[in-house]
């Protein structure tokens, strides 16, 4: 067979969309870029993917050398989150993104000004097509928590029921009814109680639980 239409590689590139939850607000991970195009302006944490490495190789340098985030160990969870590859996203020529999204607690990236969290629901004008990226991946995030434990990724080892709600309400971005949140995750068996407590300033003692795992599992129904 004859083709009438040269072949041209598209850019092969990787980015991160690196979440987690400060001041009870989800934030995400940027990175202010230096060079045109879309100079001085935010964006996801990610670069080229070379021949030779696997796109999950090159996220993990990359996110290293650009933020100073370990993936393998400042997060607690990390999945790929899709393939994005309008033609027109990059003015410098084809370019198809292979995004990752992750979730982590206390995640500390290097000190610099042009790396830092920003809440998802205050951020600034974003390069390339990441707005649209960082809106996929949050409905994906709420997605996943209507149908697997994925918060466990945001709370630490243990934490009392008020901590878990305001986990859910900071991804879900509204209030949720106290009583009726309770009852619905108890009985999903998920996590179990503690035989610690947690004082926060006057209010009485509250128990402190933990998650039965601590990786992704589906529950056994759904939960929103």
């Amino acid at each position: 067979m004859k083709y009438t239409t040269p072949y041209i590689a598209p850019t092969l590139t990787v980015d991160a969309v690196i979440f987690q939850l400060i001041d009870s607000a989800l934030n995400v991970l940027l990175i202010r870029r230096p060079n045109e195009p879309f100079k001085d302006s935010w964006a996801l944490p990610g670069g080229y993917n070379p021949v030779g490495e696997t796109t999950v190789d090159a996220l993990t340098r990359i996110i290293k050398e650009k933020t100073g985030v370990v993936i393998d160990t400042d997060l607690r969870y990390i999945e790929q989150l899709y393939t994005f590859d309008t033609v027109a996203r990059d003015p410098r020529g084809h370019a198809v993104s292979v995004t990752y999204t992750g979730y982590g607690r206390e995640i500390t990236p290097a000190t610099d000004d042009a790396i830092a969290f920003f809440p998802v629901s205050r951020l600034p004008d974003l390069a390339y097509d990441h707005a649209e990226i960082v809106k996929y991946a949050h409905e994906r995030l709420i997605s996943k928590l209507s149908y697997t434990n994925a918060v466990f990724a945001f709370l630490p080892p243990t934490f009392t029921l008020a901590e878990l709600q305001s986990a859910y309400e900071a991804i879900f971005g509204h209030e949720l009814d106290k009583r009726n949140f309770r009852k619905k995750f108890l009985s999903l068996n998920l996590i179990h109680e503690t035989t610690e407590m947690k004082r926060t300033g006057a209010h009485r003692p509250a128990r402190l639980y933990e998650f039965n795992t601590q990786t992704l599992e589906s529950l056994p129904r759904s939960f929103d």
